[in-house]
């Protein structure tokens, strides 16, 4: 029987949405296009509010890109509702981002490489303005977000998400560590499961086969294999 995974769920975690409107309204910095320009057509565009060495510039939410450490970035400081949320969340947090899906914008299926709550990171998401148009799709399951909700949603999943209306789309995305905390708000919340993708299926399998081998040779290729990304 295979494990399932969590391909999205609904935490019980409130952000005070009118003060958050506000801030991210008055907000006049320039967006910056999103740099993964395939997968998207219309306007996607970001402002870093925390990011690789704290710069604005940074929208790759990846460490490997710049070689420094996570830092707010100056724009954390005009938001003191999103501070506030951030200080309730009891874990790590990495790149803390504003995105915003402008109308008539879409957002092609793609996955994000071992982006998920199994792997030890959780892309949450607060919508901070949406609409009934918007479509967001996890593994081909319509996940319908509400302003002031708090989603985490599996991005190792194909996902895609659609702004048919008349306004832009605007999350605030945050990339959390996993620990007890969070695994203990996640067993508190409303859960769609989704069955392991057939490679991870077949990647296990093989490891357990080498394991029950039991010799040198077979350990410490289950030992590369479970340490390997693919």
């Amino acid at each position: 029987m295979t494990t399932p995974i969590i391909r999205c769920a609904r935490l019980p975690i409130t952000p005070d949405i009118n003060a958050m409107q506000h801030e991210v309204t008055a907000l006049t910095s320039h967006w910056t296009p999103h740099f993964n320009t395939r997968h998207y057509e219309g306007q996607w565009t970001v402002l870093p509010l925390r990011s690789p060495g704290g710069q604005t510039s940074h929208i790759v939410p990846d460490l490997m890109q710049y070689n420094t450490t996570y830092t707010d970035t100056p724009l954390m400081q005009q938001c003191p509702a999103i501070i506030n949320l951030l200080s309730h969340l009891h874990c790590t947090f990495m790149s803390v981002r504003l995105l915003n899906l402008q109308s008539g914008s879409v957002i092609k299926e793609h996955r994000d490489h071992e982006l998920s709550f199994e792997n030890g990171e959780a892309r949450l998401h607060f919508p901070v303005f949406t609409n009934a148009q918007v479509e967001f799709y996890v593994d081909n399951q319509l996940v319908q977000m509400q302003e002031g909700d708090c989603w985490y949603i599996n991005a190792q999943l194909p996902h895609r998400v659609a702004n048919y209306g008349n306004a832009d789309r605007i999350h605030l995305v945050v990339d959390c560590v996993v620990n007890d905390w969070l695994t203990e708000v996640f067993n508190r919340s409303q859960v769609s499961h989704a069955p392991q993708p057939q490679s991870n299926i077949n990647k296990q399998r093989i490891i357990e086969e080498l394991r029950q081998q039991n010799t040198e040779h077979a350990n410490r290729l289950a030992d590369e294999m479970e340490n390997s990304s693919f």
